[in-house]
């Protein structure tokens, strides 16, 4: 069987380098599924979930990454995130606070709002939140 070497690294540290037979990616104009001999790609990332098939049959690996680019190579498959965390980790009521706090600031509509930011914070919480229920969802399989 086929497979890719897969690397997520943030800033902060080195995610995930392994083998996999697929990664899902959130890629800017939408999910990508990259398997084995991939055309080459290079595009950014939008805040959402990765998903690592390892290969044979063990159990997937879920993270979540906030932006940042996805380098594509027949054999090789590179996550360069702004900042990503495995999905396990991610702190679900910090993510539905900025959620909250980001659907209050578009309701106020002050002229001092950066819409496009705060159009940023929630969709990062919203992705987020979205990643932890696919992670719950997939657990209870």
């Amino acid at each position: 069987m086929s497979t890719l070497q897969v690397d997520i690294v943030s800033a902060e540290e080195q995610l995930y380098a392994g083998q996999a037979s697929m990664v899902i990616a959130p890629a800017a104009e939408g999910d990508v599924g990259i398997a084995p001999r991939h055309a080459p790609l290079l595009t950014r990332l939008r805040p959402g979930e990765l998903r690592i098939t390892p290969e044979g049959d063990e159990e997937e690996f879920f993270f979540y990454a906030s932006g940042g680019l996805l380098e594509v190579q027949p054999h090789k498959v590179t996550v360069l995130a702004d900042t990503a965390v495995r999905a396990r980790d991610i702190d679900e009521a910090a993510a539905l606070e900025a959620k909250r706090r980001a659907e209050e600031k578009l309701r106020e509509q002050k002229d001092e709002v950066d819409y496009s930011s705060v159009q940023a914070e929630l969709a990062e919480a919203m992705a987020q939140l979205r990643t932890l229920e696919s992670l719950r969802k997939r657990a209870k399989r």
